[in-house]
């Protein structure tokens, strides 16, 4: 409905189009999901830029599509991309960017990297 009123690149659609990926993660459906959340990234890289902050959104519900998946090797590299953005934009302290430290360290010990994850 969006996207037939506001069109494919308005930030609504874009909204809605992530919420649906994250609700077919949430029930499995990572290969959906994971086609969807790759389409509203190339639309807002496009039209917001690789750092504006919705894209960080975006590559969390990635993140959580590859680790459904099993993929942690994809996992660790987006969050650790998502954590050195939200570093520089949002300032190391912010929550934000803590989360994205925590969900990166926890990637790297899922993958029994705990001398990577402690340093």
């Amino acid at each position: 409905m969006r996207k037939k009123t506001l069109g494919t690149h308005h930030p609504d659609t874009l909204s809605s189009l992530s919420n649906v990926a994250n609700a077919l993660n949430n029930k499995g459906n990572y290969t959906e999901g994971e086609a969807l959340h790759q389409q509203c990234w190339e639309v807002k890289k496009k039209t917001l830029g690789e750092h504006h902050p919705d894209m960080l959104d975006i590559l969390n519900g990635m993140s959580n599509t590859f680790y459904g998946q099993g993929n942690c090797t994809k996992v660790e590299a987006l969050y650790q991309q998502c954590w050195e953005v939200r570093k520089k934009t949002l300032g190391k302290h912010h929550p934000q960017t803590l989360l994205s430290f925590k969900n990166m360290v926890l990637a790297l010990c899922k993958q029994g990297n705990y001398a990577e994850a402690d340093a």
